[in-house]
Formats: C-alpha cells, structure tokens, sequence
C-alpha cells in the first residue's frame, strides 16, 4: 500500500538542472524521498539565459537518463517537448536528428510522411531514455499574428479534422516506439493572442466549439494518453479561472462531456498567466479540484532547487486540511498507474 507521500510524488512533474547527475544534485533527493513520477527535461535554461541545462550531445543524454533511472527503482518517467522543427530539445547542433514543425507536416499533408518523421522523432527519444513526449499540438491555425503558438509553426492546420488526421499519425509512430504523447492545449490555444508564458490571455472572444473537435475525435478513438491542458481565460466557459485551474472546463467539457477519464497534466505552473495571479498553493488546490492528474512546474522559468519538497508539502498540507480529498488523490494514481 502506498503512501500519501509516495502517491503525491507520482503527481510531480519539476525539471532540475545539470548535465550529469552526482548524489548531491536535489533532483535525487526528489526522487528518493518523495518517489516523484516525471521529470522534464530542456536544453536552454530560461534563468540564466543560457543553452546549459539537460541536454549536450546523443551521448551526454543517454548518460543522464540512465542516472536518473539507477537513482529511481519506482515508476519513472523523464519527459520532453520535442514537438519537432522550432519547439526541438534535442537539436541537430547537440547531433541529433533534424525534425520538422507540425506546420511543414500539415502542409505536406502526407498521412505516411508524418508517420515516418514521427517514428524518427520517437525513436530518437526511446534510445535516449525519454518515455513522454509533450506533444503533439491540438490547436488549430486560426490566428496567425498568434506568435507563440502559429508564430512558432505548432499547428498543423486550421482544419480540425486534418489536425486530428496528423496527429492521429504521430500518435501512433510513439506508441509502436513505445513512447506516451501529451496532447496540448486543452481545450484550445491556437485562436489567442497572446502567450501564457507571459500573462494572463483572455480567448473569450475568439475561441470556438471547433476547437474541441480534435480533442473529440481522438478520444472518440482511444488514441490519447495523456492531455496537458492550458492556462487560456473564456468567460464563457468559466467566468472565474482559467481552463488549468477550472472545474468546469476539466471535469465539466473535458471528463464529462468528450468522455475522457484518462491522465490529465497542467501546463507549467510558472507560466505568468498563473503565476501572477494565484500563488502556488492557489493553483494546485484549483488545478487538482479541477480534476487534474499531474502537478507540472518546469521550474524553468524561475528555479528553485526545493520545489518538489515545496509542492510536496503543500499537497500533503491540503489533503491533512480536508482542502483536497484522498480520494481525489486515488483517483489520479489510478489513472497514471493505468497509463503507465
């Protein structure tokens, strides 16, 4: 039986720093003590500005994740957003493959060529120790001066229907690969303005119902592992929050409306559209209220060396204080236990 703390551990996703890992890095404390479940990877480090942070070189990589895993003998996912083209961890400059942005995929519109990139995308990921890839992007292209989201070519298409169709085929190229996928983000990012690294972004009045339908048809099919929602305001789908932190749009349009009971994982909790809005206690009783799986900071943006131990303490703390249930806590280990 496990417990509380090592069930709250399976819901932390946090990145670290370091190219190598030494006992001493707290990344192995995280995983010793509260048995966390998911670490994030990246290769530039939003801090100090620099490309000094996971990721060096194929060999370099495979040494890492292979740290990580002899530190690690519970479940143990190390993840990355390797979406392809633009949005690329692991880029030809480190030695790795070259890839291509969703965008050029839809463009090609080629079922084949999408699985084939896809395959290669995944199997680069699997023979570096990567089991989640946080993509790929559900959003349609229906705001282009949108620099965060069509600025960067992470959308296949305005289409819903070849949005689903594309990622249909990436999907299926990471799981013959063994590797889970993170559709994103929920319920839609691609008609905003603006970007939720920087604050708050309001899609009242230019999100639409068509959004969904991506979301819909690959539900429909059982082709999702996993979604990551994002931190979008609509007055009129919640009046009061935004979608990461929104009962009404998680459990109200995501589990009970499109029928999904699958892992739900929040979009970075330092992104500023939270982050200056809620503190992160805040946040994370909104987010797991909400009827989210996994509590995922990139710890990135801002790092602090401590902050599983801080988000850890802080779920224990809701749950010893009846803010969050235990069953809600079960509920979501059921779900990650099922995935993985």
């Amino acid at each position: 039986m496990a417990t509380l703390t090592e069930k709250i551990g399976q819901m932390i996703q946090a990145g670290f720093r370091g190219f190598t890992i030494e006992n001493n890095n707290p990344v192995v404390g995280d995983i010793k003590k509260y048995k966390i479940g998911w670490v994030v990877l990246f290769d530039y480090d939003d801090v100090t500005k620099t490309f000094r942070r996971n990721i060096r070189s194929p060999e370099q990589l495979k040494a890492l994740t292979q740290s990580l895993r002899d530190y690690c003998p519970h479940p143990f996912i190390i993840s990355i957003d390797q979406e392809g083209g633009i949005v690329n961890r692991l880029k030809p400059a480190y030695g790795f493959p070259e890839t291509y942005s969703h965008k050029y995929l839809g463009e090609m519109n080629d079922a084949d060529f999408t699985y084939r990139h896809a395959s290669l995308i995944a199997k680069t990921l699997k023979e570096h120790g990567i089991g989640l890839n946080l993509a790929p992007v559900l959003d349609l292209a229906l705001n282009k001066e949108n620099k965060i989201i069509y600025g960067k070519e992470r959308c296949f298409s305005h289409d819903p229907e070849k949005v689903s169709g594309h990622a249909r085929e990436y999907i299926r190229a990471h799981r013959k690969h063994g590797v889970l996928t993170a559709v994103k983000h929920f319920p839609g990012h691609g008609s905003s303005t603006g970007d939720t690294h920087l604050g708050m972004v309001d899609v009242t009045d230019t999100w639409s119902e068509a959004e969904l339908i991506p979301y819909r048809t690959l539900i429909d099919e059982n082709m999702i592992d996993m979604i990551m929602t994002t931190h979008v305001f609509n007055r009129n789908l919640d009046p009061d929050y935004p979608a990461t932190l929104s009962r009404k749009i998680i459990t109200g349009i995501l589990r009970e409306r499109l029928g999904y009971d699958g892992v739900v994982m929040t979009d970075d909790l330092q992104m500023r559209a939270i982050k200056d809005h809620f503190g992160l206690e805040q946040s994370i009783e909104l987010a797991l209220n909400a009827g989210a799986d996994i509590i995922n900071v990139g710890n990135n943006m801002e790092y602090n060396e401590d902050i599983c131990e801080r988000i850890a303490g802080i779920m224990t703390g809701l749950v010893e204080n009846n803010k969050i249930s235990e069953d809600r806590i079960n509920e979501s280990v059921e779900r990650i236990e099922k995935l993985i």
